[in-house]
């Protein structure tokens, strides 16, 4: 959380946005590797 906090006040995004954003595209990235390791895993 640190440095996704550093790094959005470095690009002048709020704080707050960050706070309420980051579970949801955390959440997003991880289906998708796991969708992609099961591809990989059945091809």
């Amino acid at each position: 959380m640190t440095a996704a906090l550093a790094m959005a006040a470095a690009m002048g995004i709020s704080p707050r946005a960050v706070v309420e954003l980051l579970p949801v595209i955390e959440a997003a990235m991880v289906r998708k590797l796991n969708e992609e390791r099961e591809g990989r895993r059945d091809g």
